[in-house]
């Protein structure tokens, strides 16, 4: 058995790297999904998924040197489940509401947008794990 997903959608801030103990690489960042749709009423309206997204060694280095706040990107990878629970993690925000958040280990990522010419990559490539 296999599961796979593929989100498109902007970074909510800017990426943020960490180094493990092993030297590894470790980006993390925030990428917002909209749906657009008219409801019983009629009424436009708009809902938006927040995905938390994972990347490991050199690919985590390339997305914190390229991706920033509001830039678009493709993710292909696998969504980590709460070992608790099952499925997505579950928690209480700051108002007290219930939340859920969907984490995906990416295996795959792609810049959307061209990068700036003065980048080392031309834009739009896959960037292979």
């Amino acid at each position: 058995m296999y599961q796979s997903i593929t989100i498109t959608g902007r970074l909510g801030r800017d990426p943020e790297l960490k180094y493990l103990p092993s030297g590894d690489a470790v980006c993390t960042f925030n990428v917002a999904t909209d749906r657009t749709f008219n409801d019983k009423a009629g009424n436009r309206q708009k809902e938006t998924t927040w995905f938390r997204v994972t990347v490991f060694g050199k690919q985590a280095e390339t997305a914190n040197k390229y991706l920033a706040k509001g830039r678009s990107v493709l993710v292909e990878g696998r969504l980590a489940i709460d070992a608790e629970t099952g499925g997505p993690r579950v928690y209480t925000d700051k108002q007290g509401k219930a939340r859920a958040a969907f984490e995906i280990v990416a295996n795959l990522m792609r810049f959307i947008e061209k990068l700036p010419a003065n980048s080392e990559s031309g834009g739009g490539d896959d960037i292979p794990f």
